[in-house]
């Protein structure tokens, strides 16, 4: 008899979590000198492994371009590691002399990986890394179209970490994934902390797992071309950028908006480059394509060639066409050319004026990509920093590539794999984010102000009062009863009453 899938998988994540967490108690142990040596033999290890990691994955899923995955293999492993093997993770890691507060390292414990179909092998390399680089463990969950490639990265990363002294299972996985077994990853009793990269819904399941988590929105990202650009130099970079792994990178510019003075250059640019522009026929055909049902991206298209995109909407285009573009004016989730399409697909906008122009960036970040990216071409720094104060987003990429720049290959900020989309995209952080978001810090603070604490005044005794109460009535009572009924006149009472409380307060 057969055994359940689903059951087979929930098994295989429980041992996996079982034995990194006794993996991890171990390592936390270890020490910074030790820890910095296993993260570096991982990442050359990976590093070697770049382009047979990006032809896995390639075939596998059939997305993307093997070229350019090797390069995102290579930023996964080596910009990663360059970028935190000096950051400071292991016992005391920060020291405040004159405050007198040392600041001491601890990791979360056993991390929960979630891994894209997009980029399967370079975030499950740069997971690895900023978890072990923080003495936690890692256990991860594939997508299911990426499953055999993904799994041989993380060999990969676990048999180098070995190798360089980690203990065995540090870093683990569940090789027949399912979504039962990552809803119950996600929820185990020894995860410490998610790290969740891909679609809203497992997302949103991340969040809601009772675990802090780490979550990346969608990025519908805009690209604005402002008048004082660099024309050629722009369009250059953006259909680079657009084409780059046919348009898996979350960050990869999804809509052109440009001011009308230069939009005639700009589509000449686009065409020099390699850009197909459609006709109205043409694009009613991709719409269809695009956009099965309002709002919904058809996967099909994802990571695809512009040539063969076009192909499935019955239209012929140049062997050498690398997107392709059509002019829109609406933005909405039943408009397909305005979402996010993960694919060499642009939209292009042309705005009238520079208030024009704010407000489409404004509202394709508002249809789906709050709080990710925007990219900007111009040599104006007013412009810039406007931009960069009013739009919701949490990384401005100026004159350069938009997908990889937003990841660190190609601006100063920290590789990551994961882009955080702060409160603007409902995510807990803003950041790329890097090992600093995988250790808490305990604080050891000595006194350095005396206090001048009033001393506090007597408190009043209840119970004195109530029992003081008690006996005034109790000899009121008294006097009372000494008194005959119905014979009692009110201003010889009064004088009783007036005795009684003189001889209570004598006493």
């Amino acid at each position: 008899m057969p055994f359940d899938k689903d059951l087979q998988s929930i098994q295989e994540m429980r041992d996996a979590v079982s034995r990194a967490k006794e993996a991890q108690m171990k390592y936390l142990s270890f020490s910074q000198e030790q820890v910095d040596d296993i993260v570096k033999q991982v990442a050359e290890a990976a590093y070697a492994k770049s382009l047979e990691l990006a032809q896995m994955a390639v075939e596998e899923t059939g997305m993307g371009l093997v070229e350019h995955k090797k390069i995102k293999n290579e930023v996964g492993s080596m910009d990663v590691y360059e970028s935190i093997k000096d950051e400071k993770t292991v016992g005391i890691i920060g020291e405040d002399r004159v405050k007198k507060v040392t600041e001491i390292a601890y990791p979360f414990g056993v991390v929960a990986g979630i891994i894209p179909t997009t980029n399967p092998t370079s975030t499950a390399i740069f997971k690895t890394l900023i978890s072990l680089k923080t003495r936690n463990a890692i256990v991860v969950s594939p997508h299911p179209r990426a499953v055999n490639c993904t799994v041989e990265a993380l060999k990969i990363c676990h048999d180098a970490a070995v190798k360089a002294g980690a203990p065995e299972g540090l870093v683990g996985w569940i090789s027949k994934p399912s979504m039962a077994a990552t809803n119950e990853l996600i929820k185990h009793r020894e995860i410490d902390v998610i790290l969740a990269t891909g679609g809203g819904g497992l997302v949103r399941a991340a969040y809601s797992s009772g675990k802090p988590a780490y979550g990346v929105g969608p990025g519908n990202v805009p690209v604005y071309i402002e008048k004082s650009a660099k024309v050629s130099q722009a369009v250059s970079m953006i259909v680079d950028s657009k084409s780059f792994d046919n348009g898996t990178i979350c960050a990869t510019e999804q809509a052109i908006v440009v001011d009308r003075n230069i939009q005639q250059m700009v589509m000449r640019e686009l065409k020099n480059n390699g850009a197909y522009i459609l006709n109205e026929e043409e694009k009613a055909a991709l719409e269809k394509i695009i956009s099965p049902a309002p709002g919904k991206l058809n996967p099909h298209i994802v990571g695809q060639h512009a040539v063969k995109i076009a192909g499935l909407a019955g239209i012929t285009v140049p062997e050498d066409t690398r997107v392709l573009i059509a002019e829109e004016t609406r933005v909405g989730k039943h408009i397909p050319f305005s979402i996010e399409k993960l694919s060499p697909i642009f939209a292009l906008y042309t705005a009238d004026s520079y208030g024009e122009a704010k407000d489409y960036c404004l509202k394709l970040l508002h249809l789906g990509g709050r709080g990710h990216s925007l990219s900007l071409h111009t040599t104006n720094d007013d412009v810039a920093k406007e931009m960069a104060i009013e739009m919701p987003v949490s990384r401005m990429m100026v004159n350069t590539l938009s997908s990889i720049g937003a990841v660190g290959a190609t601006t100063g900020l920290k590789p990551s794999l994961t882009l955080g989309c702060g409160s603007f995209g409902g995510n807990i952080t803003s950041d790329n984010v890097s090992a600093r978001h995988l250790i808490n810090i305990k604080r050891m603070a000595y006194g350095i102000k005396e206090p001048s604490i009033p001393k506090a005044s007597p408190p009043v005794s209840i119970k004195k009062e109530s029992k003081e109460n008690q006996e005034v009535e109790q000899i009121v009572e008294q006097v009372l009863k000494q008194v005959p009924q119905n014979e009692m006149d009110p201003e010889q009472f009064a004088e009783m009453v007036n005795q009684v409380i003189k001889k209570y307060q004598l006493q």
